[in-house]
């Protein structure tokens, strides 16, 4: 029914804003990530949207991108998974780390978002590994190469102790697959090590 909202933003607070659009205000509900990409109050923006229709409630859904807004599309065709457990993933992951943990299967990074235990995250990663792409270039071709080095005991070991340290295998998976090649599982380690140190990822 609606693509999406062009209009000045009249409020905003934790999980939603408002748009003033011909004279009547829109409320949107949206994530963090979007959240954080807003202007100030009477500023312009464009959101791109969806609308939940419900017996009692008419619930429309905004997002910066078309791309964030294409994966709560997807989110909510997951079973289990409404439209707010589909905003509390996109506050915690953004659409490519989204992409890159369900690619790599990093359930744990999607247990980050409030009220998404291991099993809904587990069915995320199920239901969506064949559908959900990254959008951009860079994260696609990590994800390529990850599938590569997979097979490499180093490799794995080198994740699983980066793990341990608490980093999720979206997180350090990326970086791995940039290592330079024929390095043993302490190097990987070291290595994984500097580049979150240098803030890289």
């Amino acid at each position: 029914m609606f693509y999406s909202i062009t209009g000045e933003i009249i409020m905003f607070d934790l999980t939603s804003v408002a748009i003033n659009c011909g004279g009547v205000g829109f409320k949107c509900f949206t994530s963090t990530n979007t959240l954080s990409q807003i202007g100030a109050i009477g500023e312009k923006i464009t959101l791109y949207t969806h609308l939940n229709v419900k017996d009692d409630a008419l619930d429309l859904y905004g997002f910066s991108t078309i791309n964030e807004l294409d994966c709560f599309k997807m989110l909510i065709t997951v079973s289990g998974v409404g439209p707010k457990a589909a905003i509390s993933v996109l506050s915690a992951l953004t659409p490519d780390s989204l992409a890159l943990s369900i690619a790599t299967g990093d359930a744990k990074s999607l247990t980050q978002a409030q009220n998404i235990g291991p099993k809904i995250a587990q069915r995320i990663i199920l239901e969506l590994k064949n559908k959900i792409t990254p959008s951009s270039l860079d994260v696609a071709e990590d994800i390529q190469h990850i599938g590569q080095v997979s097979a490499s005991s180093n490799v794995q070991e080198a994740i699983s102790a980066l793990n341990a340290l608490g980093y999720s295998t979206a997180d350090v998976s990326t970086i791995v697959a940039r290592a330079p090649k024929g390095m043993n599982t302490e190097d990987l380690i070291k290595y994984a090590l500097r580049q979150i140190a240098k803030g890289i990822n």
